[in-house]
């Protein structure tokens, strides 16, 4: 949370479409804290995102099955054991024995909330995350688990493991980067912030100040520079180039093929010009 008696600066930190979100601070603070604190909120997010994607699996198709035992119900071998509300999971990694479909409700909107507090649309609604309200969101989705499966999650469940911090870099294998808050370094206008400097520093001291800065792990060099236009405009702009192409690779086809036609194609064009029969030329 921000000083209320230090002058506000709005960070927004963007690597990319998916990976941004706006962090309230001060001018005052440190580089090195204000890495920690948003290196925190980005794993959150990313935590988040993979909690959301299991978690909803965990809902439809009950807890994990053990790693040497995955593999799909109606190919097994050996006889399924099948709750009240079994619903064989297609990946197999669910042993399909699912909770009360009306508790399961209660799981899926936790998750739907979780993830709606960490979303990136919060952006365009100018509003700023803290770690509280990500934490927090999270122990909802733990007490809905619990609900859902008073009897526990099996230690190699991945929602159970998300939940209890020890994931370790899972998240990667969804796309998500985990950052370290002790070592990541933050840019701002392609320079490096350096960890022992006052964000002032760079910002200035201005109150109500918004920068867009970018989180990088440590040694990873200068993040790439946003490009000018947004993803939408330039796949329009792609479009029309291609039809440009076309439009052009189609009218040199027609030139090659009309340009026997042309005056200035026909052998007899210059006696023409000369003997006052083609180009309004005239001698005498």
């Amino acid at each position: 949370t921000s000083s209320k008696s230090g002058r506000m600066v709005l960070l927004h930190m963007k690597r990319s479409e998916q990976e941004q979100f706006l962090f309230d601070t001060t001018v005052e603070a440190s580089v090195r804290d204000t890495v920690a604190a948003m290196a925190q909120i980005h794993n959150l997010r990313a935590k988040i995102s993979v909690l959301k994607m299991d978690g909803e699996e965990l809902a439809k198709h009950g807890p994990a099955k053990p790693l040497d035992k995955q593999g799909i119900d109606e190919y097994s071998e050996v006889s399924v054991q099948k709750g009240p509300h079994y619903s064989m999971d297609p990946t197999g990694r669910r042993t399909g024995n699912a909770c009360d479909p009306e508790v399961a409700k209660v799981l899926i909107r936790t998750l739907e909330e979780a993830a709606a507090a960490a979303s990136k649309d919060l952006v365009a609604r100018k509003v700023s995350l803290a770690h509280a309200t990500l934490a927090s969101a999270i122990d909802c989705v733990r007490g809905a688990v619990m609900i859902c499966y008073p009897m526990g999650l099996p230690e190699w469940d991945l929602v159970r493991l998300l939940l209890e911090d020890k994931e370790g870099d899972i998240a990667s294998q969804f796309g998500q980067e985990q950052l370290e808050p002790e070592t990541s370094t933050l840019w701002f206008a392609g320079k490096l912030m350096a960890a022992d400097k006052k964000l002032s520093e760079y910002v200035g001291r201005h109150e109500k100040t918004k920068v867009v800065v970018k989180l990088q792990k440590k040694g990873s060099g200068a993040p790439s520079r946003e490009p000018t236009v947004d993803k939408d405009t330039q796949q329009a702009m792609m479009a029309w180039y291609h039809k440009k192409q076309e439009e052009e690779k189609k009218l040199a086809e027609d030139e090659d093929d009309s340009y026997t036609a042309a005056t200035w194609a026909s052998t007899k064009s210059l006696k023409s010009h000369f003997s006052g029969m083609g180009g309004g030329v005239r001698l005498g």
